[in-house]
């Protein structure tokens, strides 16, 4: 097979691919000119910077596309439903990064309750701010709520449940005897925004509905705190901040924005925001095993 690479992909799946005797070109391409290389390809992988559209595919009918794969988890840069219609097979990896992702949703649920961002901000500007930022509280014992219980909120539910956090979750999903096996329940929507002292948002990309609006925000607690690793448009983010400003929502974990690169400079500078720049997957290990699945994936097409 002829491979185009567009965002990148692990040194070691690259070699191997190349070792099994497929062609494989790493070369981005700006939306504009997109559709026209995808002719010349068997195959794409792409991550997140790259938006394979249906415009793309009509430019790319008649050539030799009949593979996009995803190198993560969620597929909204694909017109996934057009590809399929017309011919094209749509893959991802949503096993590789799961724990990455959790990991990095933890990360921030610490950083929030311990000013690890803006302490760390601070002092580097040479303040010396104990007194601020000796207020923190523990995770231990608090109520955690996860809304979206895929592969992502599984791993995220199992390290809380390891710190002593009290878990549930709200997904249209329920996996049979996960509440047996994690010692946590489903609850519904409502419930899960009143009774949470921290709320993780793992839902694919909604279609452009604000999940995270003043509605659903004003029925949460007062002081909750807030993480989001998952897709920013399901976040409306003026109502977050206004709530940060109101000390409705003590503090935010970001990982994900509306506009990416980040715009909305009043929200990611904000002193109760630990924010970090789309990296949930990013770790040495999610990538090998992105790339390791990637190889199953090619290697497996059409069998």
């Amino acid at each position: 097979m002829k491979i185009l690479v567009t965002d990148g992909m692990d040194k070691t799946a690259l070699e191997q691919l190349k070792a099994n005797g497929h062609e494989v070109v790493e070369q981005f391409y700006a939306p504009e000119e997109l559709g026209a290389a995808l002719k010349e390809f068997d195959a794409v992988v792409v991550r997140s910077a790259t938006k394979v559209r249906a415009n793309h595919i009509d430019e790319a009918k008649g050539g030799r596309l009949k593979l996009v794969i995803r190198g993560g988890v969620g597929v909204d840069n694909i017109d996934v439903k057009y590809a399929e219609e017309n011919g094209i097979t749509v893959k991802n990896t949503p096993r590789a990064s799961s724990n990455s992702v959790a990991e990095l949703a933890m990360g921030h649920m610490f950083s929030c309750a311990r000013f690890l961002s803006i302490a760390g901000h601070t002092m580097r500007e040479g303040k010396w701010e104990k007194k601020a930022y000796g207020k923190g509280f523990e995770l231990g014992g608090k109520t955690l709520g996860i809304i979206g219980f895929g592969r992502i909120g599984q791993a995220l539910g199992r390290m809380a449940k390891g710190i002593g956090m009290e878990v549930i979750a709200q997904d249209i999903f329920h996996v049979p005897g996960i509440e047996e096996q994690m010692g946590m329940k489903y609850v519904e929507l409502d419930e899960l925004l009143e009774r949470s002292d921290f709320i993780s948002l793992h839902t694919p990309s909604l279609n452009g509905v604000k999940l995270i609006c003043k509605e659903n925000i004003d029925k949460m607690k007062d002081g909750v705190v807030f993480i989001n690793t998952s897709r920013g448009d399901n976040v409306n983010e003026d109502d977050l901040l206004e709530a940060l400003n109101s000390g409705k929502v003590r503090a935010a974990g970001l990982d994900v924005y509306a506009d990416e690169p980040a715009t909305n400079a009043a929200l990611y500078s904000h002193a109760n925001v630990s924010c970090t720049p789309h990296i949930g997957a990013a770790t040495k290990e999610a990538q090998k095993r992105i790339g390791a699945e990637i190889v199953d994936i090619i290697e497996n097409f059409g069998k």
